[in-house]
């Protein structure tokens, strides 16, 4: 008999053996709740769940409020601004969070902590350090600011997307070239069909950019590749958002505590070959028609992508204000994309300012 199976069937028979008036409360914690025995969850055992989940905006500022209480802020801090622009952080990253921005308010010889260090500190926390002393060849890092420049444009245009807060050449962490950084306005807890569809488009931006312009790609986005697949596989098998009907196909995990009795079951798939080739067809569909979309909204604001570029290669950064600015003067009216009804909004950008996400040649 597996270990496993001999351990669960040892705690299953303590459980039991409990008196009904032993006063004896059994409570566990687990990051995997999906790979439990069902067996353990039955009415009697573990029947109670208590979900533990990410802190949305009033509880990160309550987490917030306790950390800050042991530096010494600025006048100027807002802690609800901080709590709104660190969507999707846990406690351990609030915690982190205020650590950093002390450390730079120090490490800048200042007396108390201000928006600014923690505006920095989001992003550190993100997307990594800075590389500032990091030597770039020229050439890449003119193809760096072609593909930053495509992400934030892909973003500013479409409809259903964060709004985008600020472009960044300046390497980051261990491989980040550079990052196009969202901030999601509120919390978010679904996401429609054209929200993942567009959250593709803006994946995929970078690479048909530096097609356009170099007539070439490089490996730099292979982590945008990565996640534009995953939500376009997402969408097929497990959302029912393709063609092959409202149907889920992936195959939920297996509790590692049956793999003894029924062998190897992390692999095994509840449909056909044949649907397995429709499903990467689909796929590709999805991706491919993201593309074609991508490529009319570059190509109708050359100009814009032109001129970001530019600006990238000489400040390095730009804030989410200067791109709106930099857009609409080289292209004036809001584009209005095939499929929509409207163009894109201008981003709401809240007083501070940065939030995002990386990839090899750029995060974003």
């Amino acid at each position: 008999m597996d270990e496993r199976e001999q351990t669960l069937n040892a705690l299953l028979v303590e459980m039991d053996g409990f008196g009904s008036n032993s006063g004896v409360i059994v409570m566990a914690a687990t990051n995997r709740p999906e790979t439990l025995d069902p067996a353990l969850l039955r009415p009697g055992r573990f029947d109670r769940h208590v979900l533990v989940d990410r802190p949305d905006v009033r509880g990160r500022e309550a987490i917030l409020r306790v950390h800050m209480a042991a530096i010494k802020l600025n006048p100027s801090v807002n802690v609800e601004h901080v709590a709104r622009i660190t969507s999707g952080f846990c406690g351990a990253d609030l915690a982190s969070l205020v650590n950093e921005a002390a450390l730079l308010a120090a490490r800048n010889n200042k007396t108390s902590v201000g928006m600014e260090e923690f505006d920095e500190a989001v992003e550190r926390v993100t997307a990594g350090l800075e590389k500032k002393k990091r030597v770039i060849h020229e050439d890449e890092k003119k193809r760096v600011a072609y593909h930053e420049a495509a992400h934030a444009i892909v973003a500013f245009s479409l409809p259903n997307t964060d709004p985008v807060h600020k472009v960044s050449i300046i390497p980051r962490g261990l491989a980040a070239l550079g990052y196009t950084m969202q901030r999601p306005e509120d919390d978010r807890y679904l996401l429609t069909k054209s929200e993942l569809e567009s959250r593709i488009q803006v994946l995929l931006a970078g690479t048909i950019a530096e097609e356009m312009v170099y007539s070439d790609v490089s490996t730099g986005a292979q982590n945008d590749l990565e996640r534009a697949s995953e939500i376009a596989r997402a969408m097929v098998m497990d959302y029912g958002m393709s063609r092959l009907g409202r149907v889920t196909y992936r195959q939920n995990p297996r509790s590692p505590f049956l793999a003894a009795a029924g062998g190897d079951l992390s692999h095994s798939r509840s449909h056909s070959e044949e649907t397995a080739r429709e499903i990467d067809e689909e796929v590709c569909r999805i991706i491919d028609g993201g593309i074609e979309q991508v490529r009319q909204i570059l190509e109708t604001r050359r100009a814009a992508l032109e001129a970001v570029t530019v600006r990238l290669i000489e400040c390095e950064v730009i804030n989410g204000g200067e791109l709106r600015e930099i857009v609409e003067a080289s292209t004036g009216a809001p584009l209005i994309v095939p499929g929509t009804t409207a163009g894109r909004r201008p981003p709401r950008m809240p007083a501070g300012d940065p939030t995002g996400s990386a990839d090899a040649l750029g995060t974003n």
